[in-house]
């Protein structure tokens, strides 16, 4: 797997730091993003229907009962993004679990997004008083993962709701301990069961205490 080089960019601007490292995914992470966004498709005239854990196929004109396809699918969401501050809010937990770590670790938002929405959602970020560095991909996250922890070996944790992400991370950094949280449980129907060597929590309350002891803080 290759690099994102705007993301490997972005990590050379980042002051070195030997503290354990904590990455997190933004969407259904540490903001809502799923509970969210049926309203702001309501809004554009558009209705979610959750048959399986994916966007398109799932998404509906509401006038004619058309179902979107994916080059729609990715116009909505980049107008999702760009009114996220409209939006999104932070999930039940993060920000108190996340302030009790920080002085202790280094934390890193790694959002899947296209760079262009990086600025809109800094601000947005910044405003709820989450002002953790904010990286954005296009490419798989394991490589910037593995970039962000440098040549030490220090304790790597990375939480993710995407399966495929936990995956990514786990080919580049063997030994990251990796934690899955959704912002909405009920979805976890959908999805295959994850590896026996990822942590699932519920939510941030369960999962303070246990990323700590994974960071051995």
């Amino acid at each position: 797997m290759s690099d994102d080089p705007e993301t490997a960019r972005q990590i050379e601007e980042l002051s070195a730091d030997d503290r354990p490292l904590l990455v997190l995914d933004v969407d259904d992470v540490v903001l809502e993003f799923i509970r969210p966004f049926p309203h702001f498709l309501k809004s554009r005239g558009y209705g979610l229907t959750l048959a399986s854990f994916r966007l398109t196929g799932n998404i509906a004109e509401t006038a004619s009962g058309r179902l979107i396809e994916q080059p729609e699918v990715t116009a909505l969401l980049g107008d999702f993004f760009d009114t996220q501050a409209d939006w999104q809010s932070i999930t039940d937990g993060a920000a108190e679990t996340l302030a009790r770590l920080g002085n202790r670790a280094e934390i890193i938002m790694l959002t899947a997004m296209p760079h262009r929405h990086r600025a809109v959602r800094r601000a947005h970020l910044d405003a709820l008083g989450l002002s953790y560095p904010l990286l954005t991909t296009e490419m798989a996250k394991g490589p910037a993962v593995a970039r962000l922890r440098g040549k030490s070996g220090r304790p790597v944790v990375f939480v993710d709701d995407q399966p495929h992400n936990l995956a990514s991370v786990r080919e580049s950094v063997a030994d990251a301990s990796l934690f899955h949280l959704m912002a909405d449980n009920s979805l976890r129907a959908f999805l295959p069961p994850v590896p026996d060597d990822v942590i699932v929590v519920q939510d941030w309350h369960e999962a303070g205490p246990r990323i700590a002891g994974a960071l051995g803080l």
